[in-house]
């Protein structure tokens, strides 16, 4: 039996034989290295990404302009598609008090383009940010991308280890 840690006897000779289980490990992407270039969308093998975004709400700032939120050089601060940066709608905005609204994500909708989390980053606090969801990876073996990523931010690592989340 070739089971982690198990003592084997080869040729007379006994070692231990410490297996690497593919569950033990995952991809991440790394938030300080990502560049939000848009093939966490494009480059998953599934149809719709397990990249999504995630909000670090104690980094957010609840902006009534979030650079997130809102295409940049929008004429009139209302919901209307074209002054949305989200293609999909997946971010919600609920208002709070004058001037904060509360922002979150509907994983559902998102599709991993990083759209949302590069004019958050750029014009913002960068608490929007995107990371691989688990539960909806393959956990491929080589990830597809992970091979295309320009800026190396995605990698495999141990399941000991925790996500890398902005705070």
């Amino acid at each position: 039996m070739l089971a982690g840690g198990s003592i084997l006897a080869i040729f007379g000779f006994s070692y231990r034989k410490t297996a690497i289980k593919e569950a033990d490990y995952f991809w991440q992407i790394d938030p300080l290295k990502c560049t939000f270039c848009g093939r966490c969308e494009t480059d998953c093998i599934l149809s719709m990404s397990a990249v999504k975004c995630v909000h670090s709400k104690r980094v957010c700032g609840y902006c009534d302009l979030c650079g997130g939120y809102y295409r940049p050089n929008v004429k009139e601060l209302n919901t209307a598609a074209e002054n949305l940066m989200c293609p999909t709608g997946a971010i919600q905005r609920k208002f709070i008090e004058e001037p904060y609204f509360e922002y979150n994500i509907n994983e559902n909708l998102c599709n991993g383009c990083g759209k949302c989390a590069k004019g958050c980053n750029s014009f913002g606090n960068g608490s929007l940010y995107l990371q691989i969801k688990q539960e909806l990876c393959k956990n491929c073996n080589e990830c597809k991308i992970s091979k295309s990523c320009p800026a190396d931010a995605i990698s495999r690592v141990s399941m000991q280890k925790a996500y890398k989340l902005k705070d």
